[in-house]
């Protein structure tokens, strides 16, 4: 039952789902989008009918203060550099993808003694990084932004050299009666929801290694050819 004087945006029996193609069915909806959820491989997702132009969503980038010297910032990015660095040795090469306005994740990699490229579409638009391989992958608090995950996470995963990690941060959703209430589906950026069992979808079809999935951060290895 609606609450008294909210107007909820209804939703089409069905949607493509953005990742796998199956067909989903409703998920919930609010006063702006309706979301749908996927039986075949887990995304919950916005309706793409919903999606921000580039423009808009430029615009919700431009207002995050992301600041390399805020302790807190890099304490909240500290729940995935401290466990990929677990897996690390100092000299390796890797990319921050998705970096923002404010590149902090890199600077903290290269205090481990990592190399780190970066790479935004707004921020950091240089496209030739995306030609090479990379002994790791860091992608924080991103995946929720891909409008087009059946296209973005190849992608991602194609950036692994042999043996290399990809470590993602992003709230992990939440079933249906939390959903309504769920405030990180409120961002009009946020589009593509995960699970434990989204990844483990992801895991198997990218060909990757599922290492590690803790709260919202998720390690994957890419295997080295005949390792075990």
């Amino acid at each position: 039952m609606s609450r008294k004087g909210s107007k909820q945006r209804s939703s089409s029996a069905t949607a493509m789902c953005t990742l796998c193609g199956a067909l989903a069915g409703p998920y919930g909806a609010d006063r702006r989008r309706a979301f749908y959820g996927c039986d075949a491989c887990g995304l919950i997702f916005a309706d793409p009918d919903a999606h921000l132009d580039t423009a808009q969503e430029r615009a919700v980038y431009d207002l995050h203060e992301n600041d390399p010297a805020d302790v807190r910032y890099r304490a909240f990015l500290a729940r995935l550099v401290t466990p990929l660095l677990e897996y690390l040795d100092p000299g390796m090469e890797g990319l921050d993808f998705g970096s923002g306005p404010g590149p902090t994740l890199s600077l903290m990699l290269a205090e481990a003694g990592m190399h780190v490229a970066i790479y935004d579409p707004y921020y950091a638009p240089d496209v030739t990084v995306l030609d090479r391989r990379y002994d790791f992958v860091t992608c924080t608090e991103v995946v929720e932004h891909f409008n087009h995950p059946a296209r973005d996470w190849p992608r991602l995963a194609g950036l692994l050299r042999p043996g290399g990690w990809l470590g993602v941060m992003t709230r992990m959703a939440v079933g249906r009666d939390e959903f309504r209430a769920w405030q990180y589906k409120n961002d009009p950026t946020h589009v593509s929801f995960y699970s434990p069992r989204v990844f483990h979808w992801l895991a198997q079809r990218l060909g990757l290694r599922l290492q590690r999935i803790e709260a919202d951060v998720v390690l994957m290895q890419r295997p080295v050819a005949g390792g075990g």
